[in-house]
């Protein structure tokens, strides 16, 4: 009751820093377009020279990062959301909403679409899939696809019937920096040469339209979902304006907010010494994609990945890094 919450505030103006900020150890993904710049770039210790993905901060099935040390050591993300909700605020739900990735395209996705909520509900008892993406690094010429041309469902279908992707996709050049948000609905393809940032609902339905009729060693095409691709792809495609990103000064550095919606929040802040953040979400998933210094006396360095919990009200950076901080 009242004495909790007083002793709570009253901890709070004497600056205690007593909660959790726990330290993640990824999952890793191997992928027929996967190659090795995780292992390379981040100095992920990878399986295979063909990792495609870095669950970096996951409680997904399919992926469910198990904690590095302290107290919770070795469990998983999932059992924490599932037996202490009170590290994250006791926010309702029977999944941990979010999902952070890196993901390493040493060739192309397939192009592919997800689902919305309501659609991933009924057909696959999932979340479904809005995302976004922060490009960490890309070979030269590097492409992407974000969104087609069709008009209405017809010129869609017909584009698709026709194997006409090279008319209907909008593909372009990007650069390092670019950020991309992604609502489920929106047809996409990350290319060849791209190391990628993603933050997204913790889902893991995917819808391929098409997958450049590659096949794998046994000489077979992957499986494709063209009927439901075609049900959930939003028509005409809207991009996001990008007049949406907003930065501002920080103690030391900047921090550009790079999307808010109603699934997630991703702020990108670039540090030059120290800087205190200040936690009033259920909880923060933060990822340092670039330096190396110091979290709340620990030493950080790129690639690490952490779950600051709601009982900890504020996090004590320093040194030269770019952290990303995906909230809900």
């Amino acid at each position: 009751g009242l004495v909790g919450s007083e002793m709570c505030i009253r901890d709070r103006k004497e600056g205690k820093k007593m909660g959790h900020v726990l330290k993640i150890n990824p999952v890793f993904k191997e992928m027929i377009w996967g190659g090795h710049k995780l292992r390379d770039v981040y100095g992920y210790d990878i399986p295979s020279d063909n990792t495609g993905e870095c669950w970096a901060i996951s409680a997904h099935k399919n992926g469910d990062c198990t904690i590095s040390d302290g107290e919770f050591a070795g469990k998983t993300l999932s059992s924490l959301w599932d037996e202490h909700r009170e590290l994250f605020a006791n926010i309702e739900g029977d999944q941990f909403p979010l999902l952070v990735k890196i993901i390493d395209a040493c060739n192309d996705l397939s192009v592919q679409v997800h689902p919305n909520d309501e659609y991933a509900k009924a057909h696959e008892n999932s979340l479904g899939k809005t995302e976004c993406w922060y490009v960490l690094n890309i070979d030269e010429g590097t492409k992407m696809v974000m969104g087609h041309h069709a008009k209405t469902k017809e010129e869609l279908v017909k584009a698709i019937e026709n194997d006409d992707y090279d008319n209907l996709l909008n593909k372009f050049d990007i650069k390092e920096g670019d950020f991309f948000y992604i609502p489920s609905g929106t047809i996409h393809a990350i290319c060849s040469g791209s190391l990628i940032y993603e933050a997204q609902q913790s889902s893991d339905i995917t819808y391929r339209v098409y997958d450049y009729h590659r096949k794998d060693a046994q000489g077979n095409e992957r499986q494709l979902h063209v009927q439901q691709s075609i049900d959930v792809a939003t028509v005409p495609y809207v991009p996001l304006a990008a007049d949406s990103m907003v930065e501002t000064a920080i103690e030391n550095g900047t921090r550009t907010k790079l999307v808010s919606s109603e699934f997630f929040t991703v702020n990108k802040y670039e540090m030059t010494g120290k800087n205190t953040i200040v936690n009033d979400k259920p909880f923060q998933l933060v990822t340092v994609i670039k330096g190396n210094g110091v979290i709340n006396g620990n030493s950080v360095k790129m690639g690490d990945n952490f779950v600051v919990c709601a009982d900890q009200d504020a996090v004590e950076y320093d040194g030269t890094m770019t952290v990303m901080i995906c909230t809900l």
